[in-house]
């Protein structure tokens, strides 16, 4: 399922810059300056081997305070694993620097970066930086990983998300090995889907909360990245860290009946029961305790850890397919 063949290496061009085989180089993408003339770049750091192969990105920071993926890509680059045996591997660990600087998922004007692409060259801040990567970066590479955590203090079990359409995009979240595979429709105008039309495929990981660092999630992205590699035939791995993954093609929120207090009575991913207590609501001056229990059997994989919620808020993400019921995909 892999696409086509790599019989000799080229030239790659990024930003007026060529990278021979062989060559290791950093790019630093200029996009714009503060307010104080301070010039704000995006490091691109490209490694490639001087035996034909795919190129291969792995970018991290769509949304600046979704440090996981950074510490995941970060961890890749010290430890030489972006240095292949075939192929390139591009990192891009930071690519909303604005929103990493202000420890925030959206740029300064409040715009969500991974709704803006493929950007314009005279629209927002945000919309260029989308249009230089879609410019510069999107041509040269064949296959993407992209690196997020769950937002507004929520936290994903680790997981791969992916269009279940194009069996190419699903064979290579499969060869990830994070405990879920999670069917996820294309959105407009985000990262994935913009890559997805110009025939690139793209998972996308997911794993802890934002601006805080989750060891598990971090071994398993760095894992994943490794599995991926060997897949593509770029490196070899001495020991294959493969699971099968879990898949969950229909998924529901559990919301908060009531603004509250909110205690979970999970600790992390696990499969529950239809009236399985999850947790509790209650208000602050003991008037009330309101249970929350499962409407469904399936599986948690995203656990809303604030101590005080809205009537409305998402709590639980759970997964809709039995455990053992198998899936419309075949994984192994």
């Amino acid at each position: 399922m892999l696409k086509g063949t790599f019989k000799k290496p080229k030239p790659i061009t990024i930003y007026g810059e060529t990278i021979l085989p062989g060559e290791s180089k950093q790019i630093n993408l200029y996009v714009a300056k503060l307010h104080t003339r301070t010039t704000v770049e995006i490091p691109v750091i490209v490694e490639r081997s001087d035996k034909p192969g795919p190129v291969l990105l792995l970018i991290g920071g769509i949304h600046g305070d979704e440090v996981n993926g950074i510490e995941i890509i970060r961890r890749v680059i010290r430890k030489g694993y972006n240095k292949p045996e075939a192929g390139t591997v591009i990192c891009i660990p930071v690519f909303n620097v604005f929103g990493f600087i202000n420890l925030s998922r959206d740029f300064p004007d409040g715009r969500d970066m991974n709704r803006l692409f493929p950007g314009s060259s005279k629209g927002s801040l945000a919309g260029r930086f989308a249009w230089l990567f879609m410019k510069e970066i999107a041509p040269v590479i064949d296959y993407a990983l992209d690196f997020h955590t769950g937002g507004a203090q929520r936290h994903n079990h680790p997981q791969c998300r992916c269009t279940f359409d194009d069996p190419v995009t699903v064979e290579i979240a499969k060869e990830f090995g994070a405990p879920y595979l999670i069917k996820s429709a294309l959105i407009g105008k985000s990262f994935r889907a913009s890559l997805h039309k110009k025939g690139i495929p793209v998972v996308v990981f997911e794993g802890g909360k934002s601006l805080d660092f989750d060891e598990p999630s971090i071994v398993c992205g760095i894992k994943g990245v490794l599995n991926v590699m060997e897949y593509l035939k770029m490196r070899k791995v001495r020991k294959k860290t493969r699971q099968k993954s879990l898949v969950i093609e229909s998924a529901q929120w559990i919301r908060s009946p009531s603004s509250g207090l909110f205690m979970s009575r999970l600790e992390d991913a696990e499969w529950v029961k239809k009236g399985q207590l999850l947790g509790f609501v209650t208000d602050p001056y003991g008037e009330y305790e309101i249970r929350i229990t499962s409407p469904y059997d399936g599986h948690i994989f995203c656990i809303n850890t604030s101590t005080v919620v809205n009537k409305g808020d998402a709590l639980f993400h759970i997964g809709l397919d039995e455990p053992s019921s198998g899936s419309g995909i075949k994984l192994d």
